[in-house]
């Protein structure tokens, strides 16, 4: 590992592109630190030390490396983005428009890419909109009192800063694709990456000042462990081999060739858990509006990350929508499909249904394994601290999971660079 960082360095091209990355990342956590006109920085500082004992908050947060609490201009960070992908993707499945722009390559793939961009903005215009309206003295329903960091709120006011924190988020898109085009690629996720680990010291000074040196030590370990663990398991694929017959084109023979499909173990990533989140989330909104005495006594004592009635829904509705989303991304009739028209199949598999019947075999059983270890990855450090009784939560198995992807993900990514150039033994 150490010996191929070194050698990123000595490539001119990959060197420069590392350094264009490191210079972006930088720029956003500059951006992420100004907060618009108008916050108080007092009431900042306040919202600051309750939001780490908030779920909710303290969930929408750690995506914006603590940018949404100070109001930041980069406040809604790369939520927005992530949100308007995951509804185009549910939408492609149902709407033929996007179906067939799916299906016509990469002229196609332009024209979803700027229906995404669209749609981001639209979700921010109305997510910056919300912010405002909560952050000026209506967040009862995000933290469980009342913070008001827009003192001197005016409506003039308040439409600059909507605009302002939607600008942002349209910048920070565009930062995240200058990444992808001139960086080292996958721009959204190594903003993503910045900001989850920028989260992790803060986190664990929270956890020792709350709990002392044995409560962190066994946090730490178990973080560390679970470190492991993910590695582990990100690396995990079942392999299903497909084979292509021979077939004559004029004077030239096609095919004959053997090759796999890799269905990865998690290969949801951790679209389940943001899943999950928005959903408890709709509970602890409808608490302001439903005038009814249980349903507020219910979120205000059991929709808490330290409750295990939460925790409990938690890993159901992450195992439910894990298995929603691979059943999504992975369609088994259309894999078949397709290879079947390319002349594939299966070895001792017929093409067409049976094939299908067996991709969505296999499916279901490597996705039972990603669903069980996405469940447990998330909610082990919230019974830790359930059981300890500590009220900040850091989403550790949240982060953990983000930040080994990711880092996984670029190293990949930094290989096949390198492996281009042809430098003999760098991989060695």
């Amino acid at each position: 590992m150490l010996t191929r960082l070194a050698n990123i360095f000595r490539v001119p091209d990959l060197r420069n592109k590392v350094v264009f990355t490191l210079a972006i990342i930088g720029l956003y956590q500059f951006g992420a630190n100004i907060p618009v006109p108008g916050v108080s920085y007092e009431q900042v500082q306040l919202l600051q030390e309750r939001a780490g004992k908030s779920g909710v908050l303290g969930f929408l947060n750690l995506f914006s490396g603590g940018a949404l609490t100070r109001l930041a201009i980069f406040g809604l960070g790369v939520m927005p983005y992530i949100t308007s992908s995951i509804i185009i993707q549910l939408l492609t499945t149902v709407i033929p428009k996007l179906e067939e722009w799916r299906e016509q390559g990469a002229v196609g793939q332009k024209k979803i890419t700027q229906t995404t961009r669209y749609l981001t903005v639209a979700l921010a215009l109305m997510q910056a909109t919300g912010l405002v309206y909560a952050f000026h003295g209506h967040d009862q329903a995000l933290i469980g009192s009342t913070i008001d960091l827009i003192p001197k709120f005016t409506i003039p006011l308040g439409a600059f800063m909507v605009l302002c924190l939607t600008a942002g988020t349209a910048f920070v898109m565009w930062l995240a694709e200058l990444v992808t085009q001139r960086g080292i690629g996958q721009g959204m996720s190594i903003l993503i990456f910045a900001n989850v680990v920028s989260a992790i010291p803060s986190g664990g000074k929270a956890i020792f000042q709350e709990g002392g040196w044995v409560k962190f030590s066994v946090m730490l370990a178990v973080s560390l462990a679970l470190l492991v663990f993910i590695v582990y398991m990100d690396q995990g694929q079942r392999r299903i081999p497909v084979t292509f017959a021979k077939r004559v084109v004029g004077r030239k023979m096609y095919g004959g060739s053997s090759t796999y499909i890799p269905l990865k173990v998690n290969q949801s990533g951790v679209i389940p858990i943001i899943f999950a989140s928005s959903v408890l989330y709709i509970p602890v909104l409808l608490s302001n509006v439903i005038p009814w005495a249980w349903f507020q006594n219910f979120v205000t004592k059991s929709l808490t990350p330290t409750s295990f009635v939460y925790i409990g829904m938690y890993f159901l509705l992450i195992v439910a929508f894990t298995f929603f989303y691979v059943y999504i991304a992975f369609d088994p009739h259309q894999q078949a499909d397709i290879i079947r028209k390319q002349g594939g199949f299966v070895p001792g598999i017929r093409p067409g249904p049976p094939t299908e019947r067996y991709f969505a075999h296999l499916l279901s059983r490597i996705t039972v394994v990603g669903a069980l270890f996405l469940g447990a990855v998330a909610v082990l450090p919230s019974i830790l601290m359930a059981l300890w009784h500590l009220n900040n939560f850091p989403f550790y198995g949240t982060t953990l999971l983000i930040s080994v992807g990711v880092a996984l993900e670029t190293m990949r990514q930094i290989d096949s660079q390198l492996m281009m150039r042809n430098y003999e033994g760098f991989l060695k």
